[in-house]
């Protein structure tokens, strides 16, 4: 065995300390999500492990132990001279707040799903073979629509669709959308209420998804205003939209070109493809970063198996970066390609005939 460098061994056994930390805390932020923890710490207010454990129906020595491990992880604020514990404004709005911009929480059953499904995974690196998006734990359709819904709150209706060569237009007077791999349909719920005159469709082809999504559409007052069926993104009915949107999914796709192809055939003349995309530059040496850890390890675990499950599986990956994206827009028949908006953790593409 080679004879290592001390001190860069003691760093990076530091690192994979904070790392195992990271991991152990993930199943605690789930844990605290589900039974409720922190929305009965919302309002800040400080409390002991038994107050805490009486209002939320919990037994005081799970509580103690799981306020103990939040604190140490700088996720919940501990005060030693009371002995109470506090969620900040900050926190909350990350662990509590699930309407709120900067809700985190839900995706960590993302993360979840990854070590539940994790020997499908290993299997399928061994055979070659593709492991689809339905074949995975249910606590990743949960998480995918938690995970990505803030972002979608943030900036669909306030810059992306305003990004759009005369979209936002053609939506307030009733243009008729496609939101296509539409999961539990928080994409198009917002289209929705942002713009009562649209006529939205979501497909996608995972039948429990659909009826999450009309589920929630119905809570959400615009049941009557979205129609969610059951197709894949090369077959759902072409019937001459204004908009076709896909969020977070072209890169899971067996065949984004011929799903490119499919979505050329079911615009208007003058109709728009919005892609949505993971952040990611077109060189894997600029994706080393916080923001590509994350992709690269939800596209190894989850992207790229969607894909290769699929016919063609070409395996973009959750960080294909745009001049992929353009190749498969320009494949797919498509003349104008650009970027239109972006944020850290998205990028978004215009693509016109």
């Amino acid at each position: 065995m080679r004879e290592p460098d001390g001190d860069k061994l003691n760093a990076l056994m530091g690192r994979l300390v904070g790392d195992l930390g990271a991991s152990m805390t993930a199943a605690l932020i789930v844990l605290g999500d589900r039974l409720g923890l922190y929305r009965a710490m919302a309002d800040g207010v400080a409390v002991t492990p038994a107050e805490l454990a009486k209002t939320t129906g919990l037994k005081e020595r799970y509580v103690r132990e799981w306020l103990s491990a939040q604190a140490a992880a700088e996720f919940v604020e501990y005060d030693d001279k009371s002995g109470t514990f506090s969620l900040s404004a900050e926190q909350a709005m990350a662990f509590a707040d699930e309407g709120g911009p900067a809700f985190f929480a839900g995706a960590f059953e993302i993360v979840q799903a990854m070590w539940l499904d994790e020997p499908k995974i290993a299997a399928a690196f061994r055979s070659g073979e593709g492991v689809g998006w339905h074949e995975h734990s249910a606590c990743l359709f949960r998480g995918t629509e938690r995970f990505f819904r803030p972002g979608y709150s943030n900036y669909l209706a306030a810059s992306w669709i305003p990004a759009l060569d005369g979209v936002h237009e053609k939506l307030q007077n009733g243009a008729s959308v496609a939101d296509v791999g539409c999961g539990h349909g928080a994409s198009a719920i917002l289209m929705a209420q942002t713009y009562p005159n649209a006529r939205l469709f979501g497909f996608d082809y995972h039948g429990p998804s659909i009826e999450r999504a009309r589920e929630a559409a119905a809570k959400a007052g615009v049941g009557d205003r979205i129609t969610f069926e059951q197709a894949s993104a090369k077959d759902f009915p072409a019937k001459g939209y204004d908009l076709v949107a896909m969020f977070d999914c072209l890169h899971d796709m067996g065949d984004p070109v011929g799903a490119g192809r499919h979505v050329k055939e079911a615009l208007n003349a003058d109709g728009t493809w919005l892609i949505v995309e993971p952040f990611a530059n077109d060189q894997l040496k600029d994706n080393l970063n916080p923001v590509g850890r994350v992709f690269y390890s939800a596209s190894t675990m989850l992207c790229t198996p969607a894909s290769l499950s699929q016919e063609v599986g070409l395996g973009l990956g959750a960080q294909a970066g745009e001049a992929r994206l353009r190749q498969v827009a320009t494949e797919a028949g498509f003349s104008r390609f650009r970027r239109a908006a972006e944020t850290p953790f998205n990028l978004v593409f215009e693509a016109r005939v």
